[in-house]
């Protein structure tokens, strides 16, 4: 296992700069999701700390060590990719035996390392199957099983399971959660999926446009965003946004609501200044009068989900979404109050861009 720290980390394609002078630090034995949108710079940060890109300036470093020079096979690092590239012409055993192999390693422990990683990723029964009789699942379990065993130092997963469906997609995060606790690897798993992040990850570093936005565990990262990216790009419904002003110590108006603001929050409003973006995730806002925090509404649509409701409301010009109990609904039209937890109010400055704009539509 090994420590990955990175110091002012930088990733240029000619003019354009794909990763802006980044800094981290990766415990021995963290599993730490990178998560982002495309283009935000995740797998290029991956890439560089595997070796496979070379890098423009800064630096990365092993146990203290720095790699920047040091060729991707003597990093000990082992990869797993959303293309498995399985070997088709030979069979998931010699699949699995390749690395060793290749590393010189001998016949009676190259079979003694096959068998028992085979075993623990349940393919024991498949190890003398071709790759192509194999279902994606089991391909994507012997394409682990094959970079797990070399016994790397760093074991680095780019989208293993995107493709895969979605009855399959639970069972490999499984897999994958349990890998990471049988053999204590520093695993780094790049993803544009939040929710795989934050199901797997000791702590979620989340990218946007070359830069990290936070770096924090997945608690934290939901409840706690550090900024209106990272609160809009995390969370399934998606954060509902308020513009809001301020005119008077304390209290904060949205869409003609006037609101006290919690104790807690008042300093940073005073940081905010007059305008700013107030936020709230759909599950801490419920119907009725329930909180000393309440906005004045009509009702849009409820969509009916088995075990929740989604209940949409208009609140002026803005739409929001709330989660509720399966018997709770709101006819269109209807004029309701919706209540917010005050533990999980959030303020921000401004949206600026468009692109922050996460409005529900």
């Amino acid at each position: 296992m090994a420590r990955i720290t990175a110091r002012n980390l930088v990733k240029r394609y000619g003019a354009f700069q794909a990763v802006h002078g980044i800094n981290f630090d990766i415990e021995d034995g963290e599993f730490v999701a990178i998560l982002g949108p495309s283009g935000c710079g995740k797998s290029s940060t991956m890439r560089m700390i595997a070796g496979l890109e070379s890098i423009s300036d800064g630096e990365i470093l092993f146990d203290g060590r720095r790699v920047n020079e040091i060729r991707p096979r003597d990093r000990n690092v082992a990869m797993s990719f959303e293309n498995y590239a399985l070997y088709t012409p030979i069979t998931v055993y010699e699949n699995i035996a390749f690395p060793l192999r290749a590393a010189g390693v001998n016949k009676a422990d190259i079979d003694r390392k096959v068998r028992d990683i085979a075993a623990k990723m349940e393919l024991t029964p498949l190890l003398e199957q071709m790759p192509a009789s194999l279902s994606s699942g089991q391909a994507q379990r012997v394409s682990l099983a094959r970079a797990l065993v070399r016994e790397p130092s760093v074991f680095l997963l780019d989208e293993p399971i995107s493709h895969l469906d979605t009855r399959q997609r639970y069972r490999m995060r499984r897999f994958i959660k349990s890998i990471h606790q049988e053999f204590g690897h520093t695993m780094i798993y790049v993803t544009h999926d939040q929710e795989e992040a934050l199901a797997l990850a000791d702590r979620v570093m989340v990218m946007s446009n070359g830069e990290i936005q936070q770096l924090d565990t997945p608690q934290q990262v939901y409840t706690r965003p550090a900024n209106v990216f990272v609160a809009g790009f995390v969370g399934e419904p998606p954060i509902n946004f308020f513009d809001f002003t301020s005119e008077t110590d304390g209290e904060i108006t949205i869409e003609g609501n006037r609101i006290t603001v919690p104790e807690s929050l008042r300093p940073h409003l005073g940081r905010i200044g007059k305008r700013g973006t107030a936020a709230v995730r759909p599950h801490f806002m419920e119907l009725g009068e329930t909180s000393p925090i309440r906005l004045k509404g009509r009702g849009f649509i409820t969509e009916e989900l088995q075990d929740h409701n989604e209940i949409f409301v208009d609140v002026g010009e803005t739409r929001v979404s709330l989660v509720t109990p399966p018997d709770k609904h709101v006819a269109r039209g209807e004029e309701v109050t919706i209540s917010i937890n005050p533990d999980h109010l959030l303020l921000f400055p401004p949206r600026q861009q468009k692109e922050e704009n996460f409005d529900v539509v």
